[in-house]
This record gives C-alpha cells, sequence and structure tokens, in this order.
C-alpha cells in the first residue's frame, strides 16, 4: 500500500512544476504568490522539481511499492515530455 506521505511529497513537486510551466491548479496561486511564475523563473522552478523527483527515484530504487514507483516514474516522465518536447 502507497505512504500517503510519499504520495503527496511526488505530487505536490509535480504540481509545483506543472504550475511553473502553466497549468491552472492549487498551486499555481501558490507559486504565483511566492515568485515562482514570474518569466525565467517558471522553466527553473519546473527543472528543479523534475531533479528532486529524478533524486528521489534514484534513492528509493528497489524500496517503493508498485503503486509508488509507477506514480514517480508517471510524473517524471510527464514533467521530461513538458520540458524537453522533442525527445
Amino acid at each position: 500500500m502507497p505512504h500517503p506521505e510519499f504520495v503527496g511529497l511526488v505530487n505536490s513537486l509535480q504540481a509545483t512544476a506543472e504550475a511553473a510551466l502553466g497549468d491552472l491548479n492549487a498551486a499555481t496561486a501558490s507559486a504565483a504568490r511566492d515568485g515562482l511564475l514570474e518569466e525565467g523563473r517558471a522553466r527553473q522552478t519546473a527543472e528543479r522539481s523534475l531533479k528532486l523527483l529524478t533524486m528521489l527515484a534514484d534513492k528509493t530504487r528497489g524500496n517503493l511499492d508498485f503503486t509508488e514507483a509507477d506514480l514517480l516514474t508517471g510524473a517524471i516522465a510527464s514533467l521530461r515530455a513538458r520540458l524537453d518536447p522533442g525527445h
């Protein structure tokens, strides 16, 4: 069974990156308030979230249940596709 805090962490990092990339969601208002959506900072914010998710995947490899691993892999793939649509 997935750990609720782990799921929350992954969802939070993904939502922050998506808000920085212009998606309208609950994180958008907070990110805008914190100055994370300013031109030039938005991509940096999204890339930082992707790096954190990638690090999390590396550090937890072999220690996640299927649902957690699938959630994390999906979040990484989704953000990579948004940040580098040519690949």
